[in-house]
């Protein structure tokens, strides 16, 4: 593994994120956190009562949803964002007896061989990026009423409604994870984990 030096033969950590998706990763979550935030003062009546001003809410959500898939697209100019796209779409035998383990709720580290990202890393990406191009899709026959019949529109709201519910249910549940491991918070941060780390929760990354 690489290792990150801060002084003549001393390691502080391996590195993990690049530059540009760090700034991917941050650039999304704070779309995505506006996107979340306005359609709760949207749909909630005690928010929607106490920010009030309902078309500058609306603007507000359809601008930050259109604009969800530009840090990816723009990150793409990059050969390591590149890469990690590349370890989250690629699965192999080592991902299911991953998968095998969280289902049968078997904490060993031993039982959950993963590389770059696990399994359930790599399902939840796939899963958050399908989701923002549906809301993107049924957003879009939304805001253009006159484009669609009415029974498009009406389908689309019904799917967009309550795919943006999953998603917040989704998204708290990825925060939390987030919360309860520092270190993987750090390596989003800085780019660098520990190398203790990496080996334990990691071990068949090969940087």
């Amino acid at each position: 593994m690489s290792l990150r030096l801060d002084a003549p033969g001393r390691a502080t950590g391996v590195r993990r994120f690049g530059r540009a998706s760090r700034w991917v990763h941050r650039t999304t979550a704070a779309l995505m956190g506006v996107c979340v935030v306005t359609a709760a003062c949207l749909y909630v009546p005690q928010l929607a009562e106490l920010v009030g001003r309902r078309e500058l809410v609306v603007r507000v959500h359809e601008w930050a949803g259109l604009a969800l898939p530009v840090p990816v697209l723009a990150g793409l100019a990059s050969r390591l964002f590149r890469a990690d796209l590349g370890f989250l779409n690629r699965f192999g035998p080592h991902d299911r007896l991953w998968l095998r383990a969280a289902l049968h709720r078997d904490k060993r580290r031993a039982s959950r061989p993963a590389g770059k990202f696990n399994a359930g890393q790599k399902i939840y990406a796939a899963w958050i990026a399908g989701a923002t191009l549906v809301m993107l899709g049924t957003g879009l026959i939304m805001w253009f009423t006159h484009l669609t019949p009415l029974v498009w529109r009406t389908s689309a709201t019904f799917v967009h409604d309550w795919l943006a519910l999953t998603i917040g249910i989704v998204l708290a549940g990825h925060i939390g994870m987030a919360l309860a491991d520092p270190e993987a918070r750090r390596g989003m941060r800085t780019g660098s984990v520990s190398r203790e780390w990496a080996e334990r929760e990691h071990p068949l990354w090969r940087p």
